[in-house]
């Protein structure tokens, strides 16, 4: 090959590079976290920001609650999946202090602590939601929430008590309550993610549940997975399981389609506003 066909080909092979470079522009994530301390009800709480740091403007903001364990990395991962799929997302800390659990006994102490105080626990959401809706990639108009077992119970009352969220979802949550949604009152859509052999959450507590957001007027959807225990989103739940005797597994399919139908709600609930 002559030199001037060997220049001619680098150059024609250089403008190819080139242009699809222009067709097929990066889209990778540049996901950034922050801890953040904050104050919420006399006491510092530190929760877990993420955010894509490559994306322009403001985006909405998800809440993320979780499990009884605390903040620990799975929920952390979470969030950073959130901000992978565009939503800059603020894993709270309701425990406070960054407070977390590696047995069933400290996690119950610790849950039923919360549960207990829940004029503190409200406190602590409210506090989030408020820190989430301030920080500057976010439309403080376009918020959600999302929550892990004890989280998904929490998200829900937050909704049933006409906080002002446009989205909830509840992944393997309790569903009973002692302050029900009143007609028109939920301001938030719902979805609610269920394993179908949850022995946590026996079958009269989803009548009443469904029954409850019917009477309630709720714009909500309900999920049952087949052959899906408690905890069927994270991945150590298996291993849990067998350590503690828990009725705990993980289900990858489950897992899957939850996770897809969250983002479903929330791309169906945004793309409106």
């Amino acid at each position: 090959m002559s030199t001037l066909l060997v220049v001619v080909f680098l150059v024609t092979a250089l403008l190819f590079v080139c242009s699809g470079c222009a067709a097929f522009p990066d889209r990778s994530h540049e996901v950034r976290t922050e801890s953040v301390a904050y104050q919420a009800s006399g006491g510092t709480c530190r929760g877990y920001l993420a955010w894509d740091g490559k994306q322009q403007g403001k985006r909405p903001g998800v809440i993320v609650v979780h499990e009884w364990w605390g903040l620990n990395g799975y929920v952390q991962k979470r969030a950073r999946m959130l901000a992978e799929l565009g939503y800059t997302a603020f894993a709270l800390d309701l425990y406070g202090d960054g407070k977390t659990a590696t047995n069933p006994q400290d996690a119950g102490a610790l849950m039923n602590d919360a549960l207990a105080n829940m004029d503190r626990t409200v406190a602590r959401f409210v506090a989030a939601k408020e820190l989430l809706q301030d920080h500057p990639t976010v439309d403080r108009d376009s918020i959600g929430a999302i929550g892990y077992c004890l989280g998904g119970a929490i998200v829900l009352g937050m909704a049933r008590s006409g906080m002002d969220l446009d989205a909830v979802v509840s992944f393997h949550g309790s569903l009973s309550t002692d302050s029900p949604a009143k007609k028109g009152a939920v301001k938030s859509r719902v979805l609610v993610c269920h394993g179908a052999e949850d022995p946590f959450v026996p079958k009269q507590e989803v009548e009443a549940f469904q029954a409850e957001m019917k009477a309630a007027g709720v714009d909500y959807r309900f999920e049952a997975y087949p052959g899906a225990v408690h905890a069927f989103t994270s991945e150590e739940a298996t291993a849990n399981g067998k350590r503690y005797g828990l009725p705990l597994r993980y289900d990858a399919e489950a897992d899957r389609k939850s996770w897809q139908s969250m983002q479903n709600l929330f791309a169906s609930t945004w793309s409106k506003q």
